[in-house]
């Protein structure tokens, strides 16, 4: 069954004081595009929160937010990169200096520059990155549960369209039939009144007809266009993500439709056709929210 591509899920747990509390969400994106807000001291975890996300997950413009609070016996370290403080003090004087300004240092707004102050956590990585995947599991979970319920939605209404095609497809198709004959008949009829009493050459007739058969027989592309629905209505079925394969026999199936509109001369099959390009446009916009 389908996926939607838009999605949430929460996960939250506690360990020994320890809090987590996970969010992922997602929207349409042509392909995956992971981001993660944590605190800066577990980026040690980012590559495996990454490596668990495309295990479940082939697409979308994917949100994780990772909240963590610890009100267990052990508490994190302050520590305060001392060097780094310091080579940021003289390089901000060296600027008030050759700025020639009156300016003071506030030391708590040194601190509050990238990387002086750090907060390490008692726990080992190996501990921290295990709690971690635990809560972006229930996260996932949740968050899949919400794609394959919005997909089932999605299904529907892509099988109902895909069906809207066919009913196009096979009234075009009728139409189409004894076009040939009917032309027949008005071109001779119009030769006859051009010449009048004269002969008509039945083989130059039987030539232009061969000609106009050529240029105006859309056999072919319905015969594709049929070949593409039920292509469709199998990717519908199977497991894996097909959002983008949909999305090329959506192509497929409009690029017949404009073919078929510019041979046809039949007023009755163009106005058809305009309801079919209009309804595998629907669809094409429908399948961007699919994975």
């Amino acid at each position: 069954m389908i996926k939607s591509m838009t999605g949430f899920g929460r996960g939250k747990l506690e360990v020994d004081g320890r809090e987590y509390i996970l969010e992922i969400k997602s929207v349409n994106h042509k392909y995956s595009d992971i981001s993660i807000k944590m605190p800066k001291n577990f980026s040690f975890v980012e590559d495996e929160i990454r490596k668990e996300i495309n295990k479940n997950i082939s697409r979308g413009k994917i949100d994780v937010n990772i909240l963590y609070l610890n009100n267990g016996n052990k508490q994190e370290k302050v520590i305060i990169n001392k060097a780094l403080a310091k080579n940021y003090i003289n390089e901000i004087r060296q600027l008030i200096n050759e700025a020639d300004v009156n300016s003071s240092i506030n030391i708590m707004e040194i601190i509050k520059l990238p990387d002086v102050l750090n907060i390490q956590s008692e726990e080992s990585e190996e501990q921290i990155t295990k709690e971690i995947k635990q809560v972006l599991n229930i996260a996932i979970e949740e968050f899949l549960k919400m794609r394959e319920k919005e997909g089932k939605t999605i299904y529907q209404d892509l099988v109902n369209r895909i069906d809207d095609v066919n009913i196009n497809v096979e009234q075009i198709l009728r139409l189409s039939t004894g076009l040939i004959e009917e032309y027949i008949v008005k071109l001779k009829k119009r030769i006859e009144e051009i010449l009048k009493n004269e002969i008509i050459d039945e083989n130059r007739l039987a030539q232009e007809v061969v000609i106009y058969a050529d240029k105006s027989s859309i056999e072919e592309e319905i015969t594709r266009l049929k070949s593409h629905i039920q292509q469709f209505k199998e990717l519908l079925d199977i497991k894996e993500p097909v959002g983008k394969r949909l999305d090329f026999l959506i192509q497929e199936m409009n690029r017949e439709a404009n073919t078929i509109a510019s041979k046809s001369a039949s007023i009755d099959i163009t106005n058809i056709v305009v309801e079919l390009k209009t309804q595998i446009e629907n669809i094409r916009e429908q399948i961007q929210n699919i994975e």
